[in-house]
Parts: structure tokens; sequence; C-alpha cells
């Protein structure tokens, strides 16, 4: 029985690893989500419900018309407003974002996030990608296959509450980058800014280094190679399509990547190349987070949520 449970351990090994990179569990619903969604106007934010055509479930997040602002709001307001900004008052709206979550998450992982931009002058929309959140779509191609997702949710979104699309912004974290990267280069909606962070050049640079820091380099090549074998049965794409180095030298817009220096997900060194890629002739920030793992690349003492709004005001507004 030992040696048979020694024979079968690597491949029940690459299929896991495989299913879990097409099929990740999904994240349920939080407490802290809840008591958000129980009170919006406690932190300065209206929330609204919809689901697109491709019933993809979205959230819509608008400032508090009165100007109320929640504790996060007043702290952005307060950070920037150092930075000798022009804040739009509370309450008014100068443009929309589409906030695109990470691997294992769900739109309302955004909502504190959306909260800090909210204050700052945005509506924001966060979209469940497929195989997360209440999504009913079951396989994850991290891009691939869902790139016009953000602009679907931004245009039925529009049209269903009325409001102009424009002007408009993304942001994207981990595959939330790599969906908001092609989504970006695409441009079937002229995106005035992106924002990346803790996104990847490669997702088979990601996996391959899953791989070897699972089993180790030697092993790991054959794990990453039947994971890949693997995820393209289950899923129609082939690893190397996420390839999100390959598309960025095509972006046309201002652009922010941040990426935390001790991530063990996604290596800063995958990260990086990215940003290098990018055209000369765009206007572009490379911020590296000092400290932050993968996992609380927006929650260390840097004030990454400042710069990125303070991006996106000088950006997207007209």
């Amino acid at each position: 029985m030992f040696a048979a449970s020694l024979v079968l351990l690597p491949p029940l090994a690459d299929w896991f690893a495989a299913d879990q990179l097409a099929h990740p569990p999904r994240r349920p619903l939080q407490n802290y989500h809840r008591e958000f969604l129980a009170d919006p106007s406690a932190h300065g934010v209206v929330v609204k419900s919809f689901t697109c055509s491709n019933r993809t479930p979205c959230l819509m997040c608008e400032p508090d018309p009165t100007g109320a602002v929640g504790k996060r709001g007043r702290a952005i307001r307060e950070q920037l407003e150092k930075k000798n900004l022009v804040l739009p008052p509370a309450g008014r709206i100068v443009g929309n974002l589409v906030l695109v979550h990470g691997r294992r998450g769900r739109k309302e992982d955004y909502l504190l996030i959306a909260e800090r931009f909210c204050a700052a002058g945005f509506r924001c929309l966060l979209p469940d990608l497929p195989a997360h959140g209440d999504h009913p779509g079951g396989t994850a191609c991290y891009g691939v296959k869902e790139w016009p997702i953000p602009v679907l949710v931004l245009r039925e979104a529009a049209a269903k509450f009325g409001f102009d699309p424009q002007p408009c912004g993304i942001m994207g974290i981990s595959m939330g980058g790599a969906v908001s990267i092609r989504a970006t280069v695409k441009n079937e909606m002229p995106w005035r800014t992106a924002v990346f962070v803790s996104t990847f050049d490669s997702l088979d640079h990601v996996v391959r280094h899953q791989a070897s820091e699972l089993v180790g380099s030697w092993c790991g090549s054959g794990l990453h190679w039947i994971t890949g074998r693997v995820f393209e049965w289950q899923t129609g794409m082939q690893i190397g399509a996420a390839n999100s180095l390959a598309l960025v030298p095509d972006l046309k817009c201002p652009t922010l990547i941040a990426h935390g220096n001790s991530d063990s997900v996604i290596p800063v060194e995958y990260g990086r190349p990215l940003f290098e890629a990018l055209p000369t002739n765009i206007e572009k920030r490379w911020i590296e987070i000092p400290g932050a793992d993968h996992d609380n690349v927006l929650i260390t003492d840097f004030p990454i949520y400042s710069e990125m709004a303070e991006w996106m005001l000088r950006h997207v507004p007209n």
C-alpha cells in the first residue's frame, strides 16, 4: 500500500495543482463584507448590485451624494491633500474605475478599496470573475478568456444606471492584473490609465516557480510540465497563453505598476519585466513596496492607496 501511494502521489499532486489553477477554491462571503453591505453609508458609499448580460455579477459603488465619507475615505483625502492635490468635493464623481480582483478573491474584497477611491471622487465597478465569487462560470483562464468583462461591465452599468462611461480607468491585482492588461491592450474602451498590482509577466513563470518551491527544482520541472498538460485539458488553453509580457508593449495609456519586494507567490522578478517592457512614449511609474508579500501588498505601512488614488486623479478626470 505504501509503495502504491508513492507511485500515485506525483500524478495526484500534478492533477491537484492543475485543478487548483483552473478551479481555485471559491472564497466565501466574509463577515466584514456583510457588515459593509449592511451599512454602506457608514463607509461613505452607495452600493448597487446588478448582473451583466453574460451573467457576470457586479457591484457598483458610488460616493455618498450627501458628501459623507467613512474613516478610510477621510484618511485618503487627508493624504491626498498633503500632496497638494485639488480634490473634488466629497460626493462628486469625476470618473469611473473598474476594479478587477485576484485569484481566489471576489468582488466584495474590493469594497474597502472602493471606499477609498469613492472618497477621491470615483464611481467603482467590482465584477466577479469566472470561477470566483458568485460567477456561474467554473474555469479561470487568467485573462485569455475573461478580458471582455471589464468593458462589458462598464458599458452595461452606464446604460443601466444612466451615466457616461467616460472617463475611465482600470485597476487589477494579481490574476486581475492579467485580465486588466489584456482588456486595456484590446482597447475596446479608451481607458485613460491603468494600475496593475502584484501581477505576473507570464503564468508559466509563476507555475514553474511554485512547482520548484513545492518539490524542488528537479521534480518541479516534471510537476510544471504535467500541470500544464492537465490545465490545457481542463481549460482548452495552454498556460503559456497567459503572457502579459507579450502584451504590455502595446499599452497606450499611462500605467502604474506596483509590486511587493517580498512577494513569495509572484516574485518581484516576475513583475518588474512588465514595467521594463512598457512603451517609452507613455507615462509610467514603478512602485516597489518594501517588505510586502502577495497577500498584504495593500496593507503595509507604505501609502499605496494614496499613490494609486493620486495616479487616478491625475489621469482619469477630464
